[in-house]
C-alpha cells in the first residue's frame, strides 16, 4: 500500500509540472523574443528622426553609430530624382524582403544567417526608408536556458517533495494496518494481552477498536473457561477432600469400607474429569488487560473455607500479610485455584493435628505466598513439581503443583519447594508484577528433599 501511494502521487505530480512547465517554458521563450525584437524596434526608432531631417550619408551614418549599432543596423533608402539607392551598414536581408517591406509598408522580420532581422519602413517626403535592425540568436534566446533551468529544478523539488509526503502518508496508513496484523498474529499465537493502538485514518483506527473488542471478549471467553474449571475443583475436589477425611473415621465395618472405596472411586473420577479439562485449556502467554485481583482478599476467603475443616482436626491456623490489598497480575479463580490445590495437600498428606499458615509478603517487584505446615515435609521435590505425575501410592494427579507452577509461571515468576519454619514443607509461589523474568534467590527458595507421604 505504501508504495503503491508513492507511486500514484509520483505520477499525477510529473502530469501536474509536466502540464505547467512546458507551457510555461514556452511562453518564457516567446517572451525572450518579443524582447529582444522591442529593443531592436526601439534602436530603429532612434534613426527616425535623424533620416526625416536630413539623408546626407556622413550625418546618417553618425546618427546609426550613436545609437550603438553600427555593426548591427543598416538604413536602405530609396531612389530619388537626383541620386540612386543608397544603402547604409552592413545588409544581411535579402533585396526582395526589403523591396516586399518597402511596397508594403508594414514592419517584417525574416531569417537571416546567424540570427533574425527586423524590417521597419519609415515613410518620408522623398519615399520609403526602410530600416534593418539584426537581433543575434544569442539575443533571442537570453535568459531562456536559465528560465527552463529553474523551472527544471521547481519540478524536480516538486515530485521529489510530493513523493516524500505521500511516503509519509503511506506510513501512517501501513504502520497501523502492519500492528493490526501483528496483534492478529499475537492473538492466533495465544498472547491473550496483544492489543492494538487505535491510531492512523478513521477506518483501521475502527478496526483496531473492533480488533481489541474481540480481543477482550476472546480474554473474557477463556477466562469464564478458566474460572469454570476452577469452580470444577473447588467444588468437586474440596467436598471431596472432607468426605475422604470423615470417611476415614467411620471404623473398620464393610459398611464403612465400602464407602471408602465409594469415595476413593468419586475422587479418581473427580481427577481425572479435572486432568481433561486442565489438558484441553489453550495455553496462554500473557494475561488479558484487566485481569487481576486481590491476593489478600482471595486469602482470607479461602482462608475462611478451610479454617472451619482445620478446627475439626484441632489444626492450628495462622494467616499473616492480608491486613491490606495486595494486587497481583492473574485472575482470581485462577489464584483461589492454587491456594484450594495447596491447602488440600495439607489436609491430605499431613496428620490431624497439624499446624499450618499461610503468608504473603507484598515486595515492591513481586508478591510471594508461603504455604507452609508442620508436617513430614515432601521426600521428592523435583517428582512433586513434574506435571502429570503424582508422588506414587497415593492416589494423587499430581496436577495441584502444576496447577500453582502455571500461575506463577504465567506472571514470569515461579514456584519453590522446601522446608518451613514450622519443621514441615513449604511452597513458595513468587509472582512478578513486572512481567520479567524472576531472579535468582537464595537458599529459602531452593528445593529441599524432606519426607513427605505425596503431594497432589
Amino acid at each position: 500500500m505504501r508504495w503503491a501511494l508513492v507511486k500514484v502521487c509520483l505520477a499525477v505530480t510529473t502530469m501536474v509540472v509536466v502540464a505547467f512547465a512546458v507551457p510555461l517554458g514556452l511562453v518564457i521563450k516567446e517572451m525572450a523574443r518579443d524582447r529582444a525584437f522591442s529593443n531592436a524596434e526601439r534602436e530603429a526608432a532612434v534613426v527616425v528622426p535623424a533620416l526625416s531631417i536630413t539623408t546626407d550619408r556622413e550625418q546618417v551614418e553618425r546618427v546609426v553609430a550613436s545609437a550603438g549599432s553600427d555593426d548591427g543596423m543598416a538604413v536602405h533608402l530609396p531612389a530619388s530624382d537626383d541620386r540612386a539607392a543608397v544603402d547604409l551598414g552592413r545588409q544581411r536581408a535579402a533585396d526582395t524582403d526589403i523591396t516586399a517591406v518597402r511596397e508594403l509598408g508594414r514592419a517584417s522580420t525574416t531569417e537571416v544567417p546567424g540570427g533574425s532581422a527586423l524590417l521597419q519602413p519609415v515613410a518620408l517626403s522623398f519615399g520609403t526608408v526602410v530600416i534593418e535592425v539584426y537581433v543575434p540568436e544569442s539575443e533571442v534566446s537570453n535568459g531562456v536556458a536559465t528560465a527552463w533551468a529553474v523551472l527544471a529544478a521547481v519540478g524536480v523539488a516538486l515530485v521529489v517533495g510530493s513523493v516524500a509526503v505521500a511516503d509519509r502518508l503511506g506510513v501512517r496508513m501501513v504502520q497501523p494496518a502492519q500492528r493490526l496484523v501483528e496483534g492478529a498474529r499475537e492473538l492466533g499465537e495465544g498472547k491473550l494481552g496483544a492489543r492494538v493502538p487505535e491510531e492512523g485514518p478513521n477506518e483501521l483506527r475502527l478496526a483496531a477498536a473492533a480488533f481489541n473488542s474481540m480481543a477482550d471478549q476472546v480474554v473474557q471467553l477463556l477466562a469464564n473457561e478458566r474460572e469454570l474449571a476452577a469452580d470444577l475443583s473447588h467444588r468437586l475436589r474440596t467436598p471431596l477432600t472432607v468426605l475422604r477425611l470423615n470417611a476415614a473415621s467411620l471404623g473398620d465395618s464393610p459398611a464403612a469400607e465400602q464407602t471408602r472405596a465409594a469415595v476413593a472411586q468419586l475422587e479418581r473420577e473427580v481427577d481425572t474429569i479435572i486432568r481433561t479439562a486442565r489438558e484441553a485449556k489453550p495455553q496462554t502467554a500473557a494475561a488479558g488487560p484487566g485481569a487481576g485481583c486481590d491476593a489478600a482478599e482471595v486469602v482470607r476467603e479461602r482462608m475462611a473455607f478451610w479454617s472451619a475443616l482445620a478446627e475439626d482436626e484441632g489444626r492450628k491456623v495462622r494467616v499473616a500479610g492480608v491486613d491490606r490489598p495486595v494486587r497481583i497480575p492473574v485472575a482470581r479463580a485462577d489464584l483461589a485455584a492454587a491456594l484450594d490445590a495447596l491447602l488440600g495437600n495439607v489436609f491430605r498428606h499431613t496428620p490431624e493435628g497439624t499446624a499450618f499458615a499461610v503468608d504473603v509478603h507484598n515486595a515492591e517487584d513481586a508478591v510471594i505466598v508461603l504455604v507452609s505446615d508442620a508436617g513430614p515435609g515432601i521426600p521428592d521435590p523435583e517428582a512433586a513439581m513434574a506435571r502429570g505425575r503424582g508422588s506414587g501410592n497415593t492416589g494423587s494427579t499430581g496436577l495441584g503443583l502444576d496447577i500453582v507452577r502455571r500461575l506463577a509461571e504465567s506472571t514470569g515468576g515461579d514456584v519453590r519447594v522446601g522446608s518451613s519454619v514450622l519443621g514441615g514443607a513449604e511452597v513458595r509461589i513468587w509472582l512478578q508484577l513486572s512481567g520479567r523474568a524472576p531472579a535468582r534467590r537464595g537458599h529459602r527458595g531452593a528445593v529441599r528433599r524432606r519426607r513427605r507421604a505425596g503431594v497432589g
